[in-house]
């Protein structure tokens, strides 16, 4: 059994059995790919069946020397996946992974931005250009819907229901979500159509996305997290501001005025409410207020 035969099909694994994101495909399979260039570089001729537990510590203790604890955990459970993989395909009947303990890595509290803060990147939008226009509605997507950067990539007009109040979300393994959406970005994404976007000359097959470049093509996660990253900038924000800031103040600031964490958990489309609670991360002050007004014998 060879490495790359066993590597693409376990893409087509990932892809088909598990209906996973192409980015998430390229992930798993990057961790594989750094095992197997360990090897050649050191001229071990082992298979995926063959290779043992000895020489995959021997290459995470090579490779933790250039890496933090939170990438060999990710680099780990990676690998730990594709062994899983040949054992359920009856290739292998052990995981050379089992026995390597997981680095020790602290959960991580994601910045968020003050509805101040959010007002202030909003304002400093020049909207007399059409990619201001534009730029406005993507950040008032973000931040009132709460999406991942690939789900606002990819959303399309087949996927907005106005009338009801929804738009449609296809999220991590191809699940699909319904997600609320207020008036307001209901009236951005209007102004964006009828404005900007019917004036596009729109390429074949790109028809549906409702974002668009001005080639006529839908944006990439590298332009989103540009034109972020320049708007942040440009109102003075010094934070580590990326699209995925937008979805964790959206959680935020529904907990911290008294939102239910199930109904969050929901809007996010996190299969576990343990992701969810990643935004308990309320200041001090906050909490007191909770205790003063709800425990009953405040």
């Amino acid at each position: 059994m060879k490495w790359l035969n066993t590597l693409q099909d376990y893409t087509y694994y990932l892809k088909i059995e598990k209906g996973l994101s192409k980015n998430s495909i390229d992930a798993y399979s990057r961790d594989v790919k750094k095992l197997i260039a360990y090897l050649e570089v050191n001229n071990i001729s082992l298979s995926p069946i063959s290779i043992s537990n000895e020489e995959v510590k021997q290459f995470m203790y090579e490779t933790a020397k250039e890496l933090n604890a939170r990438s060999q955990a990710r680099l780990l459970s990676g690998l730990r996946n594709f062994f899983n993989y040949l054992i359920f395909e009856d290739y292998r009947n052990d995981n050379p992974t089992s026995l390597l303990e997981t680095p020790k890595i602290g959960r991580k509290l994601p910045d968020t931005l003050s509805i101040h803060e959010i007002d202030l990147i909003i304002n400093s939008i020049d909207l007399s250009t059409n990619e201001g226009e534009r730029n406005r509605t993507i950040i008032e997507t973000l931040y009132s819907c709460g999406l991942r950067v690939s789900e606002l990539i990819n959303l399309k007009l087949s996927d907005i229901f106005f009338d009801e109040g929804f738009i449609k979300v296809v999220g991590k393994g191809n699940k699909q979500r319904f997600v609320p959406i207020n008036n307001q970005t209901q009236k951005y994404i209007e102004i964006y159509k009828t404005s900007i976007r019917n004036h596009i000359s729109i390429q074949k097959g790109f028809e549906d996305y409702l974002f668009l470049n001005r080639r006529g093509k839908n944006l990439t996660r590298v332009m989103i997290f540009t034109i972020v990253k320049k708007l942040a900038e440009k109102a003075g924000i010094h934070k580590n501001i990326s699209p995925h800031t937008f979805r964790h103040s959206f959680a935020t600031h529904l907990l911290e005025r008294g939102a239910n964490l199930l109904a969050i958990q929901q809007m996010l489309g996190h299969e576990s409410i343990t992701t969810t609670e990643i935004y308990m991360h309320l200041d001090k002050r906050f909490l007191k207020e909770v205790m003063t007004n709800f425990h009953p014998r405040k």
